[in-house]
């Protein structure tokens, strides 16, 4: 079930609600994603699978559950791939609020039989493009025109069960919902200005792929977006998590945040 819409006492706040947040590089961070949390009363209770940490065998000491993005992927034969890909059914069992994002998202179509996959011409998404809500995501809630993309392959044959909330021109499933409680986002709502800077001088090759923006329209693209963007991923997040719009503490600053471990 949903986190009661509640505001937390001093007692809650001293005694933090876990979220466990999955991630795939020691150096990556969670951005506006970890502000939210941990400004709303949350602490992030960090697993890197990819290091060799085991996830934990139950979610009774956890609030909800995120996995974040990173390069590799969803199809490849890692042991911790295919575990970390199971183990999304913990918190689908739970009920539990789950958050996948980008490579998250993947993770959670495989979880239910979707099929995720790079496209035939090889094109990529990687920098800002358009977004459209579907009936069903319309009526759930507004969405940004312009959202910002890091990946190679697109997810596709979303089990009936899922429900499509938003699409793309290059890839259509942008953001979908499985039952009350489970979220999958492709793009990068999380980033920072800075954490985009930093992706763009460490990952400089990925700009040659067809599809993909240069570097000045991925900064130039923050400066007319990043702020509509940051301000939709807050009142998400608040869905989400069960935060209230009264008690909510929100995203500090959009455009100038800290990146937050």
């Amino acid at each position: 079930m949903f986190l009661a819409k509640t505001c937390l006492d001093k007692k809650q706040r001293n005694n933090k609600l876990k979220i466990a947040v999955v991630l795939h590089r020691q150096s990556s961070q969670t951005g506006l994603l970890g502000q939210f949390l941990q400004r709303n009363g949350f602490s992030l209770d960090f697993y890197y699978p990819i290091l060799g940490q085991k996830l934990p065998k139950t979610l009774k000491h956890h609030a909800g559950v995120v996995i974040l993005g990173g390069p590799m992927s969803v199809n490849d034969k890692d042991v911790y791939i295919n575990e970390e890909i199971d183990w999304i059914s913990l918190s689908l069992k739970d009920n539990k609020p789950f958050l996948g994002i980008c490579l998250g998202a993947q993770m959670l179509a495989k979880n239910l039989g979707g099929c995720v996959a790079a496209k035939s011409d090889e094109s990529v998404e990687i920098g800002w493009y358009p977004l459209e809500g579907t009936v069903r995501g319309k009526a759930l809630m507004s969405w940004p025109g312009m959202v910002y993309h890091l990946h190679n392959e697109g997810i596709y044959d979303l089990p009936k069960e899922a429900v499509l909330l938003a699409t793309g021109q290059t890839y259509p499933t942008q953001a979908f919902r499985y039952g009350k409680n489970a979220w999958g986002l492709q793009f990068h709502p999380e980033l920072t200005r800075t954490m985009i800077q930093d992706w763009l001088i460490h990952s400089a090759q990925e700009l040659t792929k067809k599809g993909a923006q240069s570097a000045s329209a991925h900064l130039k693209g923050y400066s007319l977006y990043g702020q509509v963007l940051c301000e939709w991923f807050d009142n998400t997040l608040q869905q989400i998590f069960g935060v209230s719009t009264t008690c909510n503490m929100g995203i500090e600053n959009c455009t100038d945040s800290e990146n937050y471990s």
